[in-house]
């Protein structure tokens, strides 16, 4: 309901200056209608629920699920991080992976969003020589300026409020992981987003693990089931890179925590930042507002 609350008050704030007018307003269309009136459960049926062996969009990965998760495609994922968590829209995935154990539209829900990014393979020689508090500081820097241009486009500020688990890189499977506390000032409790980037022959595989903050026990515990049902294609690891043919990435691991070529893609892309502090109201805050605009127009047109 936070994301949506501007575009709603302008609709009740033109109701009661001009009743004229709203009165005169034909109703919305059926589908229109059932739309708005979704309950949550309505919701998440439209969803389809995907299982087994999944070959990702361009074949890049296949992800070979257990009985525990099931995989909603792009236009899904898209839908759920937009109308289910409030993000902004334009979310350009792979799809999600979720646990069937657990609702995502409650307090307990949780995801994996995975995309993928072709800059180039990623030489990972500077992976001793990172100093992560200070990698951190200057992203902590950088808020100000982003935030200014996300409450331009309406939006809530966001900061990243530290690691919640220090980036560290496993040089025997090419994977990076890290975990950050975000705050947005519209949300009481902070969010987790634990990401791992599992580095191919021509770019990197990127799971991002959505979550509240309190969950990160929950995380670091079933994040291991998934690495090992997500795996680059054969002739896309990174021991099938080619030098001299492949394209090699201009950027190593620090900046591929700190957002990599992605901090130039667009005003959200930056760190690849999530967000689910508006999960639990997005979609009833719909049924309930929308019933009272109903009600308003309706008083008035009598």
């Amino acid at each position: 309901m936070r994301y949506l609350r501007p575009i709603l008050m302008a609709a009740l704030l033109c109701a009661l200056h001009n009743p004229a007018q709203a009165a005169s307003n034909t109703p919305p269309a059926p589908t229109e209608a059932a739309e708005v009136q979704q309950t949550p459960e309505q919701f998440l049926a439209t969803l389809k629920q995907q299982h087994g062996t999944i070959t990702l969009p361009s074949g890049i990965a296949t992800l070979k699920l257990n009985d525990e998760f099931y995989y909603l495609d792009p236009q899904d994922t898209e839908r759920l991080l937009t109308e289910g968590w409030g993000n902004p829209p334009g979310n350009k995935t792979l799809g999600m992976i979720i646990p069937k154990a657990v609702n995502p539209l409650t307090a307990s829900g949780w995801g994996v969003i995975v995309s993928y990014k072709d800059d180039g393979h990623i030489s990972d020689e500077d992976a001793a020589k990172i100093d992560y508090a200070d990698l951190l500081k200057q992203m902590q820097e950088e808020d100000e300026e982003d935030n200014k241009a996300r409450q331009k486009e309406g939006y809530a500020g966001l900061h990243l409020l530290g690691w919640a688990e220090q980036p560290h890189y496993d040089e025997t499977s090419h994977k990076m992981y890290w975990a950050r506390e975000l705050k947005s000032d519209d949300a009481e409790g902070s969010t987790l987003n634990y990401s791992i980037r599992v580095l191919g022959r021509k770019g990197v595989l990127e799971l991002n693990a959505v979550a509240a903050m309190a969950d990160l026990p929950t995380i670091k515990q079933e994040l291991p089931k998934v690495i090992a049902f997500t795996n680059f294609t054969d002739g896309n690891l990174y021991t099938d890179y080619s030098p001299g043919t492949d394209k090699l990435a201009s950027y190593g691991l620090a900046a591929l925590v700190g957002g990599g070529l992605a901090a130039k893609a667009g005003l959200f892309a930056k760190i690849g930042i999530f967000l689910l502090a508006a999960k639990k109201f997005l979609v009833v805050g719909l049924v309930v507002i929308a019933g009272f605009v109903r009600k308003l127009f309706s008083r008035k047109s009598s």
